[in-house]
């Protein structure tokens, strides 16, 4: 089934029988608890979430309520998880469309850290979105993967790196007898020859200190992560990636495209600059894409393809590449959106796992609304 009518389908479903199903049950919905309804409906978060009944012991809280619970928490955009739980107080509405009847069956703030840890240790949001984006795009192809990364501020100590020092030798021939060490190969020289898991044990995700050039050409630096997100046509992030924020864009590129390829199928992969490399080129082209990377001027190139670029833009001349690499500003907007409307800038968690869990509740309700948005 075509995409557009798959959505189309989950759409009818929901304005015509659970809209008006809820308003009869609950009451009336406000924008934002409608926001929640159609992210839960078509998330299908409590699919994923393990409750062992029986067990002997104090049984635990419902840990369904707590899962939808953390998904309202992205798509209201609350800072912290006492904010939730003053909210689920007062709201009645949004505190029973996440599963509690009453303000006294809200757990305290304690039993939210347990759970959001468990969720964590299991990779919940991660495992939910990977689910979602292989239902829906099953006997799909995209069109273009737009490939980036986003800094991610953490309130954590930065860990020291220490990078070996390696003595270096004389220039010129080697003395008779003497053993010259060869060069450790480069991270994209081993990924070549890595499985998936080796990828992902070798790329540090400890929490550091990062540095880039924004587009203004001044450098900003920030202590935490970066989030390697890979972006389908409509804004749609199919597959993520947390690493340190030191880690330079190019390490990630092969794992997020093995991720990538393991979930959709695409025709074109766009990455600028940081992206040129020979490794990340053959490796696209090894899974059957095109790549289209915005050429990375070295050794004194720079003032060369300046020129070539002006003086295509005089001739009015643009090659078609050019024009497809256009739609790589869709990952901008997926960064933006994640930041400013589910949670990206409000990370009170430390440690890599719950950082990326706490992402991974905003990318999934950033990935639901792009997609009903195509529809609506």
């Amino acid at each position: 089934m075509p995409l557009r009518e798959t959505l189309t389908n989950t759409w009818d479903h929901i304005q015509g029988f659970l809209f008006p199903m809820l308003r009869e049950e609950v009451g009336p919905l406000t924008a934002q608890h409608e926001r929640l309804v159609v992210v839960l409906d078509v998330a299908r978060v409590e699919a994923f979430v393990q409750m062992w009944s029986g067990l002997p012991g104090r049984p635990p809280e419902d840990r369904h309520a707590l899962a939808r619970a953390f998904v309202a928490k992205a798509v209201l955009d609350l800072a912290t998880t006492s904010g939730l739980i003053e909210r689920l107080a007062v709201d009645a509405t949004l505190r029973r469309l996440c599963g509690w009847e009453r303000a006294s069956q809200v757990p305290s703030e304690s039993t939210f850290s347990r759970a959001f840890a468990e969720f964590a240790e299991s990779s919940l949001p991660n495992r939910v979105h990977e689910a979602l984006i292989k239902r829906t795009y099953k006997d799909c192809i995209v069109g273009h993967i737009s490939r980036d990364a986003t800094a991610i501020e953490a309130r954590e100590k930065p860990v020291k790196v220490e990078t070996p020092k390696t003595p270096k030798r004389k220039r010129g021939r080697p003395k008779k007898g003497e053993v010259v060490a060869k060069p450790e190969p480069r991270r994209l020289e081993r990924q070549v020859g890595q499985t998936l898991p080796q990828m992902l044990a070798d790329i540090p995700t400890c929490c550091n200190v990062g540095s880039k050039r924004n587009a203004k050409g001044h450098t900003t630096s920030w202590i935490g992560y970066k989030l390697h997100i890979d972006t389908a046509d409509g804004d749609i992030p199919v597959s993520c990636l947390l690493t340190s924020a030191s880690l330079h864009d190019s390490q990630a590129a092969i794992p997020l495209a093995t991720i990538t390829a393991s979930r959709v199928a695409n025709l074109y992969d766009l990455m600028d600059s940081a992206y040129d490399a020979p490794e990340i080129w053959d490796k696209s082209r090894a899974l059957g894409h095109v790549p289209i990377i915005d050429a990375n001027p070295r050794r004194g190139g720079k003032a060369a393809a300046e020129a070539e670029a002006r003086a295509k833009r005089c001739a009015g001349y643009e090659l078609a590449e050019d024009v497809r690499y256009n739609q790589r500003s869709s990952a901008e907007r997926v960064n933006g959106n994640l930041k400013d409307n589910c949670g990206g800038n409000h990370v009170r968690v430390r440690g890599a796992p719950k950082v990326f869990c706490h992402l991974m509740f905003g990318i999934l309700v950033v990935t639901v609304e792009q997609m009903m948005r195509l529809v609506t």
